[in-house]
């Protein structure tokens, strides 16, 4: 099989429709039912769900876990939670998958952990792959998505979208389970 995968000149928020446009049309050619999207404020996880305008397509939308930015509030716009639940889109608040606990402990005594080493080995492809592994991970601990069959996780740097991966996911205690099968986009480095 041959495949060509969109790089985008930089990472950020700029290049969120046009890797929304490639995941609507990768997703349509794969037949895939279960899309995961990394964004805190909402605002990304709209565009997709408007772009990809099926509800009978599972769409999840990861926001940060309380307390993220220091306080106990959670980042999610209430109009943009109002309008993806409208349109059936599921949302998981949550800590991350590829440090939580562990970034505590960092944070207290130093060094790295382990989970932080993936995380790192993760981020030399970018920021947005490495987000759509880890979101992957934790709807699937959720139950969000299923394990058995391949989802489209789309991630980024900082705000918006720039990455999109087809993976099939595993739980976290069986994380070396999972699969990256294709990179549909992402930023060079």
């Amino acid at each position: 099989m041959e495949k060509s995968i969109h790089y985008f000149e930089n990472p950020g928020e700029e290049n969120t429709n046009k890797l929304i446009e490639l995941v609507k049309i990768r997703r349509k050619e794969l037949g895939i039912d279960h899309v995961v999207v990394a964004s805190a404020s909402g605002k990304s996880g709209v565009k997709l769900a408007k772009s990809i305008g099926d509800p009978k397509v599972n769409i999840v939308n990861v926001t940060h876990h309380a307390g993220f930015k220091g306080d106990d509030s959670i980042e999610i716009e209430s109009q943009n939670r109002t309008e993806l639940e409208k349109m059936g889109v599921k949302i998981y608040v949550g800590s991350h998958s590829l440090s939580g606990v562990g970034r505590g402990i960092s944070n207290k005594f130093g060094g790295i952990t382990p989970v932080e080493v993936i995380a790192a080995t993760l981020r030399l492809f970018s920021q947005g792959v490495k987000v759509g592994v880890e979101i992957s991970i934790m709807v699937s601990d959720a139950g969000l998505i299923p394990t058995d069959s391949e989802i489209i996780a789309v991630g980024g740097t900082a705000k918006g979208l720039d990455a999109a991966i087809v993976l099939k996911p595993a739980h976290m205690g069986n994380f070396f389970d999972l699969k990256i099968n294709e990179i549909i986009a992402m930023p060079r480095p």
